[in-house]
Parts: structure tokens; sequence; C-alpha cells
């Protein structure tokens, strides 16, 4: 077990990573403001991992209530986050009343999203049960459901009070799965970490295998690297718009194609590789470093060519973007393997370029 601190100040919270940490009801309760708690789950998850959550907080004296939703996607919007608020004001949860969301990206995004609308904003905990979740979206504060016009839109920053990353958990996480969050793990390399990057591809196959220590290692390095972010720029003002790199065009594929059909990661990597396949077109990276990057991308089983949405549609859904300012899209590109940068200098032909360099034919 080991455990990272996001520092925060007043709202600063431990990152709690390695097996059986879902069991700790000593950590939870140290959380609470009252002995009571609103488990969120999904369909999928809850038939795994609730009862290894519930039981400790049952026997330390901590009244539980579960809500359970259906898993996908595609219910991260307005009628899934309506079923919560109809939980917690049904049963009289007071703004004391913590929220837990155990999960992966969808549950925890929603989940926090409800706990910082709740009466104005209650304490939730992310008890993350994906790859993707537990190294980047439970860590770092962001809420959010989708909009049929873009993925994220409608959102709060709401920072958790703990976050529990069991490592156990990845054992039932689907291939699929897995990979996508990968690329989640693979981004912290690319853009502040090319040590990190190094040792990914260093230990790719163990990776893949899932052997414990190469994935304690990949978590715990991962989201140290997002706390060191999030720490210096908490409402993305600045350094941690470098965080979504790739996600600009990934988030184009994930509404283009309709929420869920392209996993996150999936849509992710192909949209670093057109970030990537832009910043060569600027002259600040070379062939062989693309060819590097997509060369780890399909060691670890993940798509390298978007799908045929057309370029106009690509920049037409891009350009809901919330990096979009004063109507000018910013992009996170890269000046080497291993450095980000935000610019709104590219030309739109090299933009247009590059998406088609990395869309299958129409």
């Amino acid at each position: 077990m080991q455990t990272l601190n996001l520092d925060l100040a007043e709202r600063s919270y431990p990152i709690v990573v390695g097996a059986g940490a879902l069991a700790r009801a000593d950590l939870i309760a140290g959380a609470l403001a009252q002995p009571r708690a609103v488990i969120v789950s999904n369909e999928t998850v809850a038939p795994l991992h609730l009862a290894k959550l519930k039981a400790p907080l049952t026997a330390a004296g901590i009244d539980t209530l579960d809500v359970i939703l259906p898993d996908g996607e595609e219910y991260k919007d307005w009628p899934t986050l309506n079923r919560i608020f109809d939980a917690l004001l049904a049963n009289r949860c007071e703004r004391s009343t913590t929220l837990i969301a155990l999960g992966g990206g969808v549950i925890g995004d929603i989940t926090g999203f409800a706990a910082a609308c709740y009466q104005r904003g209650v304490p939730f905990i992310q008890a993350p049960t994906t790859l993707l979740a537990q190294v980047d979206s439970s860590v770092g504060g962001k809420t959010a459901i989708n909009h049929p016009l873009g993925k994220n839109m409608i959102g709060a920053f709401h920072q958790p009070q703990l976050v529990l990353a069991d490592t156990d958990t990845l054992a039932t996480l689907p291939l699929r799965e897995f990979r996508s969050g990968l690329a989640e793990v693979i981004k912290y390399g690319l853009i502040r970490d090319p040590a990190f990057l190094a040792w990914l591809e260093a230990n790719t196959d163990a990776l893949l295998a899932r052997e414990p220590q190469a994935l304690a290692e990949a978590i715990v390095r991962s989201c140290r690297n997002k706390a060191e972010v999030v720490a210096a720029d908490e409402r993305e003002s600045g350094e941690r718009a470098l965080l979504n790199l790739g996600h600009t065009f990934g988030h184009a594929i994930e509404t283009g194609c309709g929420y869920g059909v392209w996993l996150h990661g999936e849509a992710i990597a192909v949209g670093m590789l057109m970030a990537a396949e832009l910043s060569r077109r600027l002259g600040w990276i070379d062939s062989a470093a693309v060819e590097r990057i997509e060369a780890l991308f399909v060691r670890c089983g993940l798509p390298v060519q978007g799908p045929a949405l057309g370029v106009e549609r690509y920049l037409e859904l891009m350009a809901h973007d919330k990096k979009v300012q004063d109507g000018k899209l910013r992009l996170v590109l890269l000046r080497s393997a291993g450095e980000a940068v935000l610019s709104s200098a590219a030309p739109a032909a090299d933009i247009a370029a590059a998406i088609a360099a990395r869309c299958r034919a129409e």
C-alpha cells in the first residue's frame, strides 16, 4: 500500500494505491463527516466489488445506502444523474452525507458531479475500479456529464476527500478496458515524464500480464504526475491543460461515433497520434518520434487509426472543445516525446491534414 498526497491546502487529500484498499474502512471512516455514506456503483461493478467495500463499513458501524446505475458511457447524462438525486432526497440525505463512487470513470464523474450539486456541495470519495480511473479521472476533482454536442461539457470542479485505488479490482477488468487505461498511463510519459515513457516501453509486457509490481509502479507514477500538475493548476488555467493531450481529437471521436462505441482510452490514443502528427507537421518532432509513439500503442493493443467521420465533422465537433478561447482552438501538442505545450498557432490546413493522416478512408 502506497499513499500519495494531492496538495491543495485545506482541500488536500490522500491517494492510496495498493491491493485490498477497498477494505480499508479505517481510511474511509476518517474521511466521513457522519457515520453514513451513499455508495454509487453500476450493474457491472457492484456484483464484483460492492461487498468488499460495504462489509468493512458495516462492521465499523457506518450506515450505507446503495445506488446502482446502468453501465456505460451513454448513461453519463441528466436522467441517470437524477437517479442519484432521487435516492439522496428519498432517503433524506444531509449535507454531511458522503457519496462514494465505486466504479470506473463514468461512475466517478457522475457521482462527483452529483456531490458537487446536491445541497450545493457534499463530500465524496473516489474508489476507482478501472485502470483509467485509477490513473486519471479519479484524481483532480473534475466531474461532469456528457451532452449530445460534447463530452464532459456540463460539470464542476469538486475535489474528493480520499482516493482509494485498489489494484485487486484490475484482475476482473476486461482486456479492452485495461488497454484503454494504458493510453492514459502513456499520456503522462508523453507530456512531462520521458523517463516514465522509457520505463513503459521496457515494461509493456509486464503491464499487459498485469504483474502486480509493474501495475502498482505505473499507477503510482501516473498519480504522482497528475497530483503535481493539479496542485500547481487546480482550475486548468495553464499547465493542467497539458493533461488533455489528444483529448480534443479523441472527444470528437467519442461524440461523433456515439458515446460508448469507442472507449475513452481508445479514442485518446488516436487523438494523441493526431496531435503527434500535427506536431511533426509543425516541425517540432520528427517522424521517428511519431513512429515511436505509434509502436507503443500497437504493443498495447490500442487503435492507431480513427473512424471515418470526415475531416469536416471532426473539426465541427472539436469546435465545442472546452479549450476553445476567443473562438480559437487551442491544442496540446508535443515539443518532444516527453514535453507537451499548449498552442493555438497551428494552421487550419495542418490540423485538417493531421486528422486525415490518422483516419480510415471514408
